[in-house]
């Protein structure tokens, strides 16, 4: 009977095991196959298509081009290989406020002529309209917005998924301002939770340190939206003030709020780490005569690093992966700098601040979901890394 019950717990756990393995490489399957979606289409407007003139050189453009262009930074299509005319813009709205309803007609039914005319008598129109208003007899020049590449999506460098009529994907803003609040909060939060780790292991007696621990672990319980209000209160005017600034929401705010939030992560693991080493150790140490910090930086530390390594890792995991307290300290600007006194933006704020109100299956959905791919590789490759040093180290 007893050999029976230890197999049905073994059978427990294994299936357990392949349940749970079996889910987590599913939900990577799934945001990979939204995520890749996006790749060779073209970020035009849904149902729209640009067209000129068709004496124009022009063939194609890109989704930056098309933006400086409606931004008025293009004003000459000479810049794009075309002949020296000035680019005049019209839209779907534009043409209704040109030609009058008998024109475009009740239902719409004219709009296409209304096209034609105005493309013929515009030798430098650049206009967005409906596939439905490009009919057989339609005499201006449909031009092609280039794709949706992986380089163009990784070195872009605007962020704007539902400006019309092209949508701008880059995201190198985003993977820069997440890099740069993540290496900021580890660079806080590792040298204090180390010290505070080795203060509960080594230092402090036993009275305290159950009165420190249980604190410590607490902090780790409170929700993110609470950090976020006291760095919205208390992190982001004082640097403000200090810095004398504009605004205070920039990255250094939201380093200072993540690196907080690790602590209580790189605490707990590293003190753990440090007080699982033999007390053989510590007492060999100290009978070759070595200091007590002697024997903490020359023994205790280098012998527990796999597992300082590991509260490293998940400290720069909660990092990585935070939303709600990055987004409400760093100001969610898109701004492609290295300054950590500058407004910023990052790839899991954005996913959180977009995806509801995000169109299912729209480009702007796949995004979403493509910035989600790109987190995970981020994730995947620290992990990778530590534990590759972690066995270097080993061997």
């Amino acid at each position: 009977m007893k050999k029976l019950f230890t197999r049905f717990q073994e059978i427990v756990l294994l299936v357990s095991g392949w349940f749970t393995s079996i889910m987590v490489l599913l939900i990577v399957f799934f945001l990979f196959k939204e995520g890749i979606k996006i790749f060779g289409k073209k970020p035009v407007e849904e149902g729209f298509v640009m067209a000129v003139h068709p004496n124009n050189l022009v063939n194609s453009i890109s989704p930056g081009m098309c933006k400086d262009i409606f931004d008025g930074k293009i004003e000459n299509w000479e810049r794009l290989g075309g002949r020296s005319y000035p680019i005049e813009l019209a839209t779907l709205e534009d043409i209704g406020s040109l030609y009058t309803e008998e024109e475009i007609g009740s239902e719409m039914e004219h709009l296409d002529s209304c096209f034609n005319d105005y493309i013929n008598k515009h030798e430098g129109a650049l206009i967005s309209l409906p596939k439905s208003a490009v009919s057989s007899s339609f005499k201006g020049k449909i031009i092609s917005v280039k794709k949706i590449s992986l380089n163009s999506f990784i070195r872009g460098i605007e962020w704007f998924p539902t400006s019309k009529p092209v949508a701008q994907f880059g995201i190198l803003p985003l993977i820069t301002g997440t890099l740069l609040v993540s290496l900021g909060a580890i660079l806080f939060a590792l040298p204090l939770g180390l010290a505070c780790a080795i203060y509960m292991a080594e230092i402090t007696n036993k009275r305290t340190r159950s009165f420190m621990k249980p604190i410590v672990e607490l902090l780790a319980g409170i929700p993110s939206v609470v950090y976020g209000f006291f760095g919205l209160v208390v992190i982001v005017p004082l640097i403000q003030k200090v810095f004398h600034l504009d605004v205070g929401e920039t990255a250094l705010s939201g380093s200072i709020i993540l690196g907080i939030m690790a602590l209580p992560t790189i605490i707990t693991i590293s003190e753990d780490a440090l007080r699982n080493v033999p007390v053989s150790m510590r007492e060999a140490s100290i009978a070759l005569g070595a200091t007590k910090w002697q024997t903490i930086s020359k023994v205790l530390i280098p012998y527990s690093l796999n597992g300082i390594t590991t509260a490293i890792a998940l400290g720069i995991g909660r990092a990585i992966g935070e939303t709600m307290a990055v987004l409400m300290v760093t100001g969610n600007a898109g701004n492609l700098t290295l300054s950590y006194l500058k407004p910023i933006r990052t790839i899991p704020a954005t996913i959180a601040a977009e995806l509801g109100e995000a169109p299912a299956g729209g480009m702007h959905y796949q995004a979403l979901f493509t910035l989600g791919c790109v987190l995970f590789v981020f994730t995947l490759a620290i992990n990778i890394y530590i534990n590759f040093v972690t066995k270097r180290r080993r061997m």
